[in-house]
């Protein structure tokens, strides 16, 4: 579905543990990215749990894929309206409320008719006067862009599928488990992930336990000249070469690794004292200096 926009983890692995059974694992392609499951259960219990994760990751791309047509965000961005919009599409729009509210703006997907004209070598300034989150309206019952809008849900979709499917699996009764659906989230005991830069090469080990980790590196994918795939709708450049964010969601994660990016150290501290669930970021300089940030 979507183009990939991070460079994350590299290596995901368990931290040293007692003597247990092989832990089923699991890969696949989904969300524009491949996908991992390593889970800690009788495989009886663990296949049949995969079972529902293949829907939910169908489903996922029947409604937000940018290069399906007939998917509901294509639909939207087609006719600038969506009537009826599944539950599971108003509840990310949501997400995309309080990610743009918590970031005075830095998180928005309006930024998508920018990133086309990028992308296509056009004249960029039109599209930057398209960008306004405020001015979509959305309810359960409809979805409505202003003249010429259009979105992208890159820097939240893959993160609210990780945390769809760690729901599944907890719901399937799988307490020992690490997605990686682009984003991470580990349950159950601590998993050790590695946080890779596009520069730097590996950056970081991170522990997850019960927790969500999500990375956004602007140079992982240069977009037109002097432009970054990750683009601000501020329009500052960026200032960070990788930012990974820890949270109680992968959603979560997945925005704010996005919009800081852009952000600056003391912009970031005030984000995480102000988003709930006890947020911390590793922020990467240019140079391939650490930062770790907390609330």
């Amino acid at each position: 579905m979507i183009t990939r926009r991070r460079f994350l983890a590299i290596s995901a692995a368990a931290l040293a543990l007692p003597a247990r059974a092989e832990p089923l694992r699991w890969q696949g392609y989904a969300m524009g990215a491949k996908v991992s499951l390593t889970l800690e259960a009788p495989e009886a219990q663990a296949r049949a749990a995969l079972q529902e994760v293949r829907t939910l990751l169908r489903e996922t791309e029947t409604l937000f894929s940018l290069y399906e047509p007939s998917s509901r965000l294509s639909q939207l961005n087609a006719t600038g309206r969506l009537g009826q919009p599944p539950t599971r599409f108003s509840t990310l729009l949501k997400l995309c409320d309080q990610a743009h509210r918590l970031t005075a703006g830095r998180f928005d997907p309006t930024v998508q008719p920018l990133w086309q004209a990028l992308a296509q070598g056009q004249n960029p300034e039109p599209a930057r006067r398209l960008i306004g989150w405020q001015r979509v309206r959305h309810s359960n019952a409809r979805v409505a862009l202003a003249p010429g809008q259009a979105l992208t849900l890159n820097g939240i979709a893959q993160g609210y599928a990780t945390d769809l499917v760690s729901a599944a699996l907890k719901r399937a009764g799988l307490t020992h488990v690490l997605v990686n659906i682009g984003e991470y989230h580990g349950t159950g005991r601590d998993w050790q992930i590695g946080v890779a830069d596009p520069t730097h090469g590996l950056i970081a080990h991170q522990n997850l336990k019960n927790r969500a980790l999500a990375a956004s590196s602007p140079g992982a994918m240069p977009l037109g000249q002097n432009q970054t795939h990750i683009l601000d709708p501020l329009g500052q450049p960026p200032k960070w070469s990788t930012v990974s964010v820890e949270a109680e969601t992968a959603a979560m994660a997945d925005a704010l690794s996005t919009a800081f990016c852009h952000a600056s150290r003391k912009d970031i501290q005030r984000i995480l004292r102000a988003t709930p669930g006890r947020p911390k970021a590793l922020c990467v300089t240019q140079a391939g200096t650490l930062h770790h940030l907390s609330a």
